[in-house]
């Protein structure tokens, strides 16, 4: 767990983060890192190396493996050890609280500070891995792709689009990243997939969501990934997030992304709201949204259309 991570960070010497980030270096290249090449990637001696190995081993930030060499590779607590030193070097954590989300592909938690802010984990690709390699298109071009890689992209990516989204776009704010993790404003509301809409309030919340989607497009982003499960929805309105599979609207595939994106939340709301919501042509829709010309679902009803 993240908590027991970040207790672990703070009884560590830094030749023990050299140990680490020597075994990070190695994954560059292989998935396990040979033993013998550690004291160059840790800058350490092979003595120092020996010591090292076995202390991070007691606290479960690396394994162990051999086969025809003794190799060693950084476990996800390890590589969340290398995050979090970085962070409290900046200044940027103090500290970590309890669970806001654990989910296949991230683990989100409450940050420790004097403002709300969250601390987001990417996971993609550690139990997943080759699932995760077919899908995402930053691992088509190399050799050798590690799940630390994936998750390292997959963050790196989200963070970026944060970065071009925010303010304009419903986004949480971003504060800071490193390897795999994001700091972030914590943002209120709860999943879409869970809130409870008076009639009244759904078509007007799902024309709000799509125009967050229509300024996103405005700014050159598709989500990629949009669903009723990386929506928030709150008195103040609603906040997207989740956008690692984000694209750029000049990507070969930007027009189908963008209508399966409308699609999947135009789906949802039929299927739980199905006497509110009316009969939707999703792609006239996404096609509005493309030109920046969506104002409400109701004028692309199907019976308004035909």
């Amino acid at each position: 767990m993240v908590e027991n991570v970040a207790r672990v960070v703070a009884e560590l010497d830094p030749e023990d983060i050299y140990l680490l980030s020597g075994v990070e270096q190695g994954m560059r290249f292989s998935e396990w890192v040979n033993r013998g090449k550690l004291p160059d990637y840790a800058d350490l001696t092979a003595e120092e190396v020996d010591y090292r190995l076995d202390r991070c081993m007691k606290r479960d930030l690396i394994e162990r493996r051999t086969i025809q060499y003794e190799g060693y590779q950084l476990t996800f607590e390890g590589y969340d050890v290398l995050a979090l030193h970085t962070f409290a070097e900046r200044d940027t954590v103090e500290g970590v609280g309890a669970p806001l989300g654990v989910g296949k592909e991230s683990d989100v938690y409450e940050v420790q500070s004097y403002r709300p802010l969250a601390l987001k984990f990417h996971r993609e690709g550690y139990t997943n891995f080759r699932e995760v390699n077919r899908e995402r298109e930053y691992t088509a071009d190399r050799d050798h792709v590690s799940w630390l890689y994936t998750a390292r992209k997959a963050a790196e990516r989200e963070y970026e689009a944060l970065e071009t989204l925010y303010p304009d776009v419903s986004v949480p704010r971003p504060i800071d990243h490193n390897r795999h993790a994001i700091v972030m404003a914590k943002f209120d509301g709860i999943e879409l997939s869970r809130a409870k809409l008076d009639d009244e309030q759904v078509v007007g919340v799902l024309d709000l969501i799509l125009g967050e989607v229509t300024t996103a497009h405005g700014a050159g982003l598709i989500h990629g990934d949009l669903s009723e499960h990386n929506v928030a929805v709150a008195s103040s309105g609603i906040t997207i997030f989740d956008w690692p599979q984000s694209v750029s609207t000049d990507h070969a595939n930007a027009a189908e992304l963008l209508e399966r994106d409308v699609s999947n939340l135009i789906g949802f709301f039929a299927r739980k709201y199905p006497a509110v919501v009316p009969d939707v042509d999703a792609a006239a829709v996404a096609e509005a949204v493309a030109a920046d010309a969506f104002e409400s679902v109701r004028e692309f009803a199907t019976s308004r259309s035909s």
